[in-house]
């Protein structure tokens, strides 16, 4: 689901992305509507760096996160399947097993995402 992201969302898209903040990044002008899969998607460089840039979070952005997730707001659907995982085990981890179960209900509920993956 798109939204306008919020002062917090930005603070926790350029902790998870910080070449955001380099005006000469071309993804740097980009409006984004969700935080997750921006991150998965285009900007991390695999798998393995998307869960390296979640680790980045603090148990409290990262319950932030998960109400998202879990109110409709924050996009999981569009995360490719191995991010989701690592995503869901850091949750599981930090949170608790029954959010990371709930957002696996989530993913799983969703419309397919168009497009899902990375880019070839």
């Amino acid at each position: 689901m798109a939204r306008i992201l919020s002062p917090r969302d930005i603070g926790i898209l350029k902790k998870l992305a910080p070449e955001l903040d380099d005006p000469l990044c071309p993804v740097s002008g980009h409006d984004f509507f969700s935080i997750l899969p921006p991150v998965a998607n285009h900007l991390a460089a695999d798998d393995q760096d998307f869960i390296d840039r979640v680790k980045r979070l603090s148990p409290d952005e990262l319950t932030y996160l998960a109400r998202l997730i879990l109110d409709g707001s924050e996009s999981v659907r569009c995360l490719p399947p191995d991010a989701l995982i690592l995503f869901v085990e850091q949750v599981a981890e930090i949170i608790s097993l029954e959010t990371a179960e709930e957002i696996i209900a989530v993913y799983q509920a969703g419309a397919p995402c168009e497009g899902e993956g990375r880019p070839g």
